[in-house]
């Protein structure tokens, strides 16, 4: 039985913030899910009957934190919606871009009709009455928390209603140790009640050991992102959005960041020296930021089309401001070269395998804390190229586009480096199902 004086202590200092917190996921809204869900006012438990009969669907719940934690979780949802027909997926978010990304997942697999009957909720907000109420009314058989997302209210309420706990794809960066450490006595409170963690890595293994996670119950699995694949709908999507930009030098900067965009647009200045027919399709990973990046390109004097507006980009457009939601993947499919953000400003990277499983070349910055393990494995296959600033990423960028086969030999080594690392879903699946046997 884990101590309860640190999650009390947790619990009151929540409460304290209470009105800063709710001002900061106010904005986290979406159309179809009222704010209450953030106090765990979700529908009681009633899960739909199927088609032919009205027995009640069991209750599966994979909580993803955001955008990125959805997309690296894609694999796993398709495969649960997939394996387990006769249950209901529920996969909760805490922003609203997450949210987005989730329902898009959902509306593709609920139109096959063959899988689970897969739906989004927020997740609450982690006040312990807020917790006790969402897992009493979602009433789950099994609850799978994505990566880091360790809520100690949450936790303890799936404990005292007896539902098993799993962390999945478990990682640990150094940054998140170091924070967590800090606080040790809840974090191994909360541990407490988790039931088995599938680890990425032996870093990220024994980082969890050190927070208190009984090692008994840790498995090294490998990272669940490698086993995402480019279907052949994204893959034709890709090719619609390449044949109507034109035969043009076209490189994507993903997801970037505050102060990152402004590296990348001097970057492409520089690159339009030598390559003047080049296209940059940046992309801010936050909606809210889309209006600020189209008028830090018009300050600039960037000839800019707008995705969200179906500009389409001319022979002269030097910018393709892609300002719409849950469109990466085809727009690195459809680039000569993918610069991965969130790596030239402290934020820690995210995803470098999108672009790779699809052989685009990835270039990223050094800040990369999020995804050490995934760097390192391209890194060593010579599949990643890393760049500093803004004269560094023009310099690769101009080298790789001079350069068809250096880039070609780029992106063929990430697409190998995805193929064989793949495996950790497999692990995965039967780590969540032996745990149902268990119970």
């Amino acid at each position: 039985m884990p101590a309860r004086w640190p999650r009390l202590a947790y619990s009151a200092v929540l409460y304290g913030l209470a009105p800063l917190i709710w001002r900061r996921v106010w904005r986290e809204q979406a159309l179809a899910h009222p704010r209450r869900e953030r106090l765990g006012l979700i529908p009681h438990s009633s899960p739909a009957a199927s088609a032919d009969d009205h027995i009640k669907r069991p209750v599966t719940w994979l909580h993803c934190a955001s955008v990125g934690e959805v997309l690296g979780a894609r694999p796993l949802i398709e495969a649960l919606a997939t394996s387990r027909p006769a249950h209901r997926l529920v996969v909760t978010t805490m922003t609203a871009t997450g949210a987005v990304q989730v329902q898009a997942l959902a509306d593709k697999l609920n139109a096959k009709g063959v899988g689970a009957e897969v739906s989004h909720h927020f997740v609450p907000l982690d006040f312990p009455g807020a917790a006790r109420r969402f897992v009493a009314r979602l009433a789950p058989m099994q609850a799978i928390f994505f990566e880091t997302e360790l809520w100690p209210n949450l936790l303890a309420a799936c404990r005292r209603r007896g539902v098993p706990v799993a962390v999945v794809n478990g990682r640990l960066s150094p940054r998140a140790y170091a924070r967590y450490m800090k606080i040790r006595p809840l974090m191994a409170a909360a541990l407490a009640n988790v039931d088995w963690l599938a680890a990425k890595s032996d870093e990220d293994a024994e980082r969890y050991r050190a927070l208190g996670m009984a090692r008994a119950c840790i498995s090294v699995v490998g990272s669940l992102k490698f086993d995402m694949y480019a279907s052949d709908e994204d893959l034709k999507r890709s090719e619609r959005l390449r044949a109507w930009l034109g035969e043009r030098p076209v490189w994507v900067g993903g997801s970037t960041h505050p102060g990152e965009d402004e590296p990348l647009l001097a970057a492409h200045r520089r690159l339009l020296e030598t390559h003047p027919q080049a296209l940059l399709i940046l992309v801010p990973r936050h909606p809210q930021r889309f209006d600020e990046v189209a008028s830090l390109c018009e300050t600039q004097g960037m000839l800019m089309a707008r995705r969200s507006r179906d500009e389409r980009p001319g022979p002269d457009t030097q910018i393709y401001l892609a300002d719409t939601m849950g469109e990466l993947a085809t727009l690195y499919g459809a680039a000569d070269i993918a610069f991965v953000g969130g790596s030239l400003v402290p934020i820690g990277g995210h995803n470098l395998l999108e672009p790779a499983v699809q052989g685009v070349p990835v270039v990223t910055g050094s800040s990369l804390e999020n995804f050490s393990d995934v760097a390192a494995t391209l890194r060593e296959a010579s599949a990643l190229a890393e760049v500093d600033d803004a004269e560094g990423l023009a310099a690769t960028l101009a080298a790789l586009f001079d350069a068809p086969a250096d880039r070609a030999r780029l992106g063929e080594a990430g697409r190998q480096v995805v193929a064989a690392n793949r495996g950790a879903l497999s692990l995965t699946l039967k780590g969540l199902s032996a745990m149902l046997e268990a119970k």
